[in-house]
């Protein structure tokens, strides 16, 4: 039997917005001009797949 893999917890809006190291309303103002890191809703609250923050970070230092 396989052990299933274990995946990093979903992160916030704090918590990515600390890894980007950007004030939190920029991560507001980028989702509303469908521009960052894909986010999720669970009910009222964003969540963020640390794998994509990572992704959708280092496809930005390649265009740059």
């Amino acid at each position: 039997m396989t052990t299933p893999l274990r995946r990093e917890a979903l992160w916030d809006i704090h918590q990515t917005a600390e890894y980007l190291r950007v004030p939190v309303q920029t991560l507001y103002t980028w989702r509303k001009r469908q521009y960052g890191p894909p986010a999720s809703r669970v009910g009222r609250h964003l969540r963020y797949d640390p794998d994509d923050v990572r992704d959708w970070f280092r496809t930005q230092r390649q265009a740059a």
